[in-house]
């Protein structure tokens, strides 16, 4: 049901007052239960499970993340599902607000509470020694795996670095916290080794050193460092080179590629630059306002994209031989988040539209044992393109 009227005499969009404090009283309800739910006391086994394909490392399966506010539900997260296998490469792809940071920030449970909520879904994590439901975890036991199982590496270094406190001691913070009785001592030669591990030439001195002593390119490597301390099973980087200059963002990118052979791990990297997924990564999920919209590997994704949406945004991207050509652009908008419609988001802005469009949302379908497409065009007995 939408929550908007329509004003006839400006002919725009407007809540009444009566309708805004229904909407904060609904929300405040749902917010109260899930907070409870999210801060409750149970036992290990409420949230204990087992993960469906034996090789995936991280499977999300129907997550639903939404943020409650005065004008409504912001469903940013509604009904994703893809998976990361052991020691591969997932690259999340799409523009600003398609979903992709808070799918990852829904898997390191930081969505900022009470407005913003994990609702519904699951996100099954296969730990070093067990396997848990991440999205039933409640926060007072998240710390079994946050930092030391599953660690990210967020956008701006600059701002996810304390100013006030040396390289060294936020470093041996991340020793402390994940092993318990560490000596000073202790934190600070593991601290060095990663140091070291991620390239930086002179680690005795950036260890003393104070985040704005550091160039933009170092302090990434700090926090890649600092990701690594604890030894994760999976790194979320979450935009890892947007604020670097080109020659450090490559850099950057090969030091990602040679660590995750070395801590025989998993990345899930989010961007919104093709070129860096082509390069770095295994597999690729297209998400589009809140939704995956095409999935496969890298070669599927490139060579054979079938998605108008997946189509649209290889187009818009700049190269060599286009040099002299006007820059494409996908026409249109993104729709209302808080009022999305019942068909398909895509439909007012595609080039290949049908009839059927005007329908339900179309079901994710399989194309090939790896490769899948949410698209009408696509479906049982037709083209596959």
């Amino acid at each position: 049901m939408s929550i908007f009227k329509k004003n006839k005499k400006s002919g725009g969009n407007y809540l009444s007052g009566k309708e805004v404090r229904a909407i904060a009283k609904e929300n405040a309800k749902v917010m109260k239960e899930l907070e409870a739910y999210k801060n409750r006391k149970c036992d290990e086994s409420e949230y204990l499970t087992e993960m469906q394909g034996e090789d995936n490392i991280l499977e999300i399966d129907n997550l639903h993340s939404y943020f409650f506010t005065e004008q409504g539900v912001v469903k940013a997260v509604n009904g994703v599902s893809f998976d990361i296998p052991k020691n591969k490469t997932v690259g999340i792809v799409g523009e600003s607000g398609c979903g992709k940071s808070v799918t990852s920030m829904s898997v390191m449970r930081l969505l900022q509470g009470p407005t913003g909520q994990i609702v519904s879904g699951e996100i099954r994590f296969h730990a070093k020694e067990k396997i848990f439901d991440i999205a039933k975890m409640p926060m007072r036991d998240i710390h079994k795996i946050r930092g030391s199982e599953i660690a990210m590496i967020f956008q701006e270094p600059m701002t996810s670095l304390n100013p006030i406190f040396t390289i060294g001691e936020q470093l041996d913070e991340v020793t402390f916290i994940n092993k318990k009785g560490a000596r000073k001592d202790e934190a600070k030669a593991k601290s060095i080794e990663m140091l070291n591990l991620v390239g930086i030439a002179m680690p005795e001195r950036v260890y003393g050193a104070y985040p704005h002593e550091l160039s933009g390119g170092m302090r990434q490597r700090v926090m890649i460092a600092m990701a690594l301390a604890s030894d994760p099973r999976l790194i979320i980087a979450d935009e890892p080179t947007t604020a670097l200059d080109v020659t450090i963002q490559a850099q950057i990118l090969d030091l990602l590629r040679d660590l995750k052979d070395k801590i025989d791990g998993s990345i899930m990297l989010i961007t919104h630059d093709l070129g860096i997924i082509a390069e770095m990564a295994d597999y690729v999920v297209v998400m589009y306002a809140g939704r995956v919209i095409e999935k496969g590997t890298v070669e599927e994704i490139f060579h054979n994209p079938l998605h108008p949406y997946t189509i649209g945004l290889q187009k818009s991207k700049p190269t060599v031989d286009s040099s002299n050509e006007e820059l494409y652009n996908i026409p249109g908008n993104v729709p209302n988040p808080v009022n999305m419609p019942n068909h398909c988001y895509f439909k007012e802005r595609c080039a290949m539209c049908k009839e059927k469009c005007a329908g339900d949302y179309p079901d994710m379908i399989q194309v090939s044992p790896t490769h899948f497409v949410s698209c009408h065009l696509y479906e049982e007995g037709q083209n596959n393109g």
